[in-house]
């Protein structure tokens, strides 16, 4: 497996229906597939609008089961025909009355690796998550794929250096953080967050944001999604805070080896000293 692994994100307005919101993101894929990209991740609840902007039970028609619905499916189809690996961030719906916020990782033959359960679920004015989603049940995975070992943390995780952490401690050699952030106070946290993890971390981690305003909402989101890499250093510029884009990145994840040997975090970790922050 090759150290030097070309990785995608796309980050995309609403653009008022699930078709051409699904064909906009495989036209993007395509794209990238031409320009080399092995992987590519697309931003939190990628097939729908961001709709946790209000608390209305029609929302719940956005949902979909995970691996069988149409989108995982769809998806499925596109990271055969392209040879990438995909994360693609949806809405699920387990059974009646679960619902989950989640990522299903899709191999680059098209196999379904599994998905990832958003953790911690807001509920604040613009953020009404808990109307919608559970909190996730099902860890922290890290997938072996394709391209190597990937993990997803979905938006509001990132606030919690747990899951980061727990990632690393799993072998994550890139962590997708795909959300739905609004501007305000967040687009500051927004340029330290990531980079923290990264260093704190030392893998790559690849931070997606949407654009543009949508139908529930008056605030916009502001894009500027990029990579980041080991040292905490961003891997080429920033994308843009207003337009969609694909951004598309060489990570040599022979990096992350260097960067633990020179910053040797795990090897100073003191677990029997933290017993403190797991109590309730």
């Amino acid at each position: 497996m090759a150290d030097v692994v070309r990785a995608a994100l796309v980050q995309a307005a609403w653009t008022g229906d699930t078709e051409s919101m699904l064909a906009k993101h495989e036209a993007y894929a395509r794209e990238a597939a031409g320009r080399g990209a092995r992987v590519i991740g697309f931003q939190e609840v990628f097939n729908a609008p961001y709709f946790c902007q209000v608390q209305e039970a029609e929302h719940y028609r956005w949902a979909e089961p995970v691996p069988d619905g149409p989108t995982v499916r769809r998806m499925r189809d596109l990271a055969r025909e392209t040879g990438m690996v995909v994360v693609a961030p949806v809405f699920e719906v387990e059974a009646p009355g679960l619902y989950y916020n989640s990522a299903a990782v899709i191999d680059a033959d098209g196999s379904y690796l599994g998905r990832y359960r958003k953790h911690h679920i807001p509920q604040l004015p613009g953020f009404w998550e808990k109307y919608y989603f559970r909190p996730g049940n099902a860890g922290w995975p890290v997938f072996e794929t394709a391209v190597g070992r990937i993990g997803v943390s979905i938006c509001y995780d990132r606030h919690f250096p747990e899951g980061w952490r727990a990632l690393g401690l799993a072998g994550a050699q890139l962590v997708y953080n795909p959300s739905a952030t609004s501007r305000g106070l967040s687009s500051h946290l927004w340029r330290l967050e990531q980079p923290a993890a990264a260093v704190a971390n030392q893998y790559f981690v690849a931070a997606i944001n949407r654009v543009g305003v949508e139908p529930y909402g008056d605030d916009d989101f502001y894009g500027t999604s990029y990579f980041v890499d080991p040292r905490g250093r961003l891997v080429g510029e920033a994308a843009d805070d207003h337009a969609d884009e694909l951004v598309v990145r060489d990570l040599d994840f022979g990096l992350i080896g260097t960067v633990r040997q020179e910053w040797a975090f795990y090897r100073d970790r003191r677990p029997d000293a933290y017993g403190e922050l797991v109590r309730p």
